[in-house]
């Protein structure tokens, strides 16, 4: 993630609504891909660098939005929050702060993903290839799966409560459990339906790395679950989950993508590599991208170790796995918007 500035020159971040140094109000222009500094216009309109925009509804009524609308728009939503099928019912102020949270994650992955130049199409907009999220609270007896069906992302909102996931982090022995990798995890399950199912090409490409998806996917996860997952995946996955079907080997690895591109844009914000990902053209640009980020998490690590903390990178990219990772960037390159 890039940082940004305000217009009285102070570092001001993506979730900011406001600028500490002078107050102003601050709003993200998903259009543009800048978090900007706003200026009243009239009743509900706002002047910026860039035109005239509005705020989201869910900025102006409900405080768990920063983003913008262009003015000349119909919609009252921002791209994030227009992609919502279902929200939880936020009463309560602790329903509010975890689904607050919940779209921080999101719109961070609609940024990654708009970085990239990747369409994100709201199934309302195109009930066949567009997207949609459920974020959904259980209520009694009734639980919630996060995952993927049709272009429909379901949270288990209580995903966003840190003590409830790290406690089924250690129960499910994960090394790595956050909003942010559910949801990157899950649109690389989308993402696999638009671009490999239904194209020979990239289907045969795909299981030459990954695997025959067609190996019934319930067993497999039955499999996965009745085995220790703290056993060692050798060099083939990286994850343990990864290793249960071809399925979630490429989302766990288009997960693991996403995480180094932002990862990598924001070390260069800071001036700590020369590289800030964003989908290398070739191979010669990606194997430099994989060299920038070995370099970088042994920094992290080092870094949390320094503080008494636990590894911030508890991974290996084996010459496997980083083959997949290549596999994912040729895809995210080849659909890229021009």
């Amino acid at each position: 993630m890039q940082t940004f500035r305000c217009q009285c020159g102070a570092r001001v971040f993506f979730d900011n609504t406001r600028c500490l140094t002078c107050s102003r109000d601050l709003g993200f222009l998903p259009d543009v891909l800048l978090l900007t500094d706003l200026e009243k216009q009239g009743t509900d309109t706002f002047r910026t660098s860039y035109g005239l925009y509005r705020q989201c509804l869910n900025y102006a009524e409900e405080g768990v939005c920063n983003w913008m609308v262009p003015n000349d728009s119909t919609d009252t939503l921002c791209q994030a929050c227009a992609v919502n099928h279902v929200v939880p019912d936020f009463s309560s102020p602790a329903t509010r702060d975890l689904w607050g949270e919940v779209e921080k994650a999101k719109r961070r992955l609609i940024y990654t993903l708009g970085r990239l130049k990747l369409a994100v199409i709201s199934k309302a907009s195109d009930p066949v290839r567009g997207v949609a999220f459920d974020i959904k609270a259980e209520e009694g007896s009734t639980h919630v799966l996060t995952g993927h069906e049709d272009g429909v992302i379901t949270l288990n909102l209580s995903e966003a409560d840190p003590v409830e996931r790290e406690r089924v982090r250690l129960a499910m022995r994960e090394r790595y459990r956050t909003l942010l990798g559910h949801f990157r995890h899950e649109i690389g399950h989308y993402f696999w339906d638009r671009w490999v199912r239904d194209s020979p090409q990239q289907l045969a490409d795909f299981r030459r790395l990954f695997g025959d998806e067609t190996t019934p996917y319930a067993e497999a996860l039955k499999r996965h679950y009745a085995k220790d997952p703290s056993n060692t995946y050798g060099d083939t996955f990286i994850s343990s989950y990864a290793a249960s079907h071809p399925w979630e080997d490429f989302a766990e690895t288009f997960a693991h993508y996403l995480h180094m591109e932002d990862t990598l844009e924001t070390a260069h914000a800071f001036g700590l590599t020369n590289t800030a990902g964003a989908n290398p053209s070739n191979l010669r640009d990606f194997q430099l991208l994989m060299r920038e980020w070995a370099e970088l998490t042994i920094a992290l690590n080092a870094l949390n170790r320094s503080m008494g903390l636990l590894d911030a990178y508890p991974f290996t990219i084996s010459p496997t796995v980083e083959r997949k990772l290549c596999f994912v960037d040729m895809l995210v390159t080849a659909h890229a918007e021009r």
